[in-house]
């Protein structure tokens, strides 16, 4: 199978962005520090994104509703942050969930919480990681 790489080197750069994060920060601190630290990381690297925007969830088609994002970085890669021990199969099925929900193409899922960056790029036409 081959793997959708239109969206590899806007996630390696937001990766890059968050293990700079993760390198001067460690573990250890709420969602919420890392979140504020990665929107400095992205606006250095001249990325366009968005951070806690409410974005419609779709039903069938129809909108039933919104949620708030963590970030959406040049309104295709939804990032989703966590700072826990350990990402679990739940944590999947969140993001996968979201990029049906939002109608986008590609995820990430960031973990702070662990001794080093955890990440998983996911892709919604596949339902799995990329």
């Amino acid at each position: 199978m081959l793997l959708d790489i239109r969206h590899n080197a806007l996630t390696h750069q937001i990766i890059g962005c968050a293990m700079s994060v993760h390198r001067a920060l460690g573990s250890g601190f709420p969602e919420a520090i890392y979140q504020r630290s990665l929107a400095v990381e992205l606006e250095e690297a001249k990325l366009d994104f968005a951070s806690e925007i409410h974005l419609p969830v779709y039903y069938k088609n129809v909108e039933v509703g919104a949620r708030r994002v963590d970030f959406l970085v040049a309104d295709t890669v939804l990032l989703e942050l966590k700072a826990t021990n350990e990402l679990t199969v739940a944590h999947h099925a969140q993001i996968i969930n979201y990029l049906h929900a939002y109608k986008l193409e590609v995820g990430l899922l960031i973990n702070f919480g662990q001794d080093s960056l955890v990440y998983k790029r996911f892709l919604k036409n596949h339902g799995t990681r990329m």
